[in-house]
């Protein structure tokens, strides 16, 4: 079996989830054997979601219940995965790349003292089970990662790297309940501070569009906002304009801030430090606004403007909005 860890909001799944359910089944698929795809969920699920799961390739759903799942608290919820796993005894064991995923996973790995392979963007069958592929060196290069005897297998998936499967209806699923017992909590979640109105999570949102060092202040940020608002995108930001207290941490894109993949980043007023394109660098399509023709930003972008970002935005916003609307 190849396991999913659902990642769940208000007991819906979140898209990382129906991605890596796609990519479970593709694996299981290839493997053949009649290979069963199980997803884990931990905590509350709204009704119609176990279906909604089924629909998205999952064969079995593992559904681990208890009152220190209601909020994310760290050892339960790993403690919870164990269970799961105890249960399923899966091959492998997906988890997603998220803020989530990444405080989760390697508490789940070090349970079941087995290796995790993080923020893979790729698998394939081996000889010996399944391979990984994971950017090291800033996203420079590719490592090839395998496994030992050990079992399951753990990795991470970093969003937006595989596509949903379209829901399939006639597919059903069993659906296993786990009681979770007393668990010594020592730290947990207790609330969210919702930022920038309805705006996609950095790490799932299909467009970003990311300031820098050139916004030359929180102000000019709204120049942003307006175009997020014209796209449906996600408002992002270089460590610079962080540093500078321009906008909060939770936008940074970068390897000190979230690593990002989506359809289209635009990089306004960023001029391509190292540790900003490990985090984007990744992203199918890239377009680069400075007034600074030799910024190495361009060296990666799909598309480049050279110009008065003061100028060249507000002309985009009003085009996009132009186009959108016919």
């Amino acid at each position: 079996m190849i396991a999913v860890v659902a990642e769940t909001k208000d007991g819906l799944a979140r898209k990382i989830t129906l991605e890596m359910l796609a990519e479970a089944r593709r694996l299981a698929d290839a493997k053949g054997g009649g290979l069963k795809v199980g997803a884990i969920v931990l905590g509350p699920l709204s009704p119609g979601e176990a279906d909604r799961l089924a629909s998205q390739g999952a064969d079995r759903i593992f559904h681990v219940e208890g009152a220190a799942l209601v909020s994310y608290a760290p050892e339960a919820w790993a403690e919870a995965v164990r269970l799961a796993v105890e249960k399923a005894k899966p091959d492998v064991l997906l988890l997603g790349a998220t803020a989530h995923g990444k405080d989760l996973a390697p508490r789940v790995s070090a349970r079941l003292r087995v290796g995790l392979a993080s923020d893979c963007v790729a698998f394939e069958w081996g000889d010996g089970g399944l391979v990984a592929r994971r950017p090291i060196f800033a996203g420079k290069a590719f490592a090839r990662v395998a496994w030992s005897a050990a079992r399951p297998q753990v990795a991470s998936v970093r969003p937006n790297t595989f596509t949903p499967s379209a829901p399939d209806p006639s597919r059903k699923a069993a659906v296993e309940t786990i009681a979770l017992g007393d668990v010594k909590v020592r730290a947990r979640v207790v609330g969210f501070e919702a930022s920038e109105g309805e705006m996609a999570d950095l790490t799932e949102a299909t467009i970003i569009v990311s300031g820098g060092r050139a916004m030359q202040g929180p102000d000019n940020f709204e120049l942003l906002r307006k175009l997020c608002k014209v796209l449906g995108a996600t408002l992002g930001a270089s460590r610079a304009a962080v540093d500078a207290g321009w906008i909060d941490h939770s936008h940074q894109v970068g390897q000190t801030g979230k690593v990002v993949n989506p359809t289209v980043y635009f990089a306004i007023g960023i001029s391509g430090a190292i540790q900003h394109m490990a985090g984007m660098s990744s992203s199918k399509t890239i377009v680069a606004i400075n007034k600074d023709k030799d910024a190495p930003i361009f060296k990666i972008a799909s598309y480049g403007i050279v110009g008065d970002l003061y100028q060249v935005v507000p002309a985009l916003t009003e085009e996009f909005e132009k186009a959108l609307k016919e």
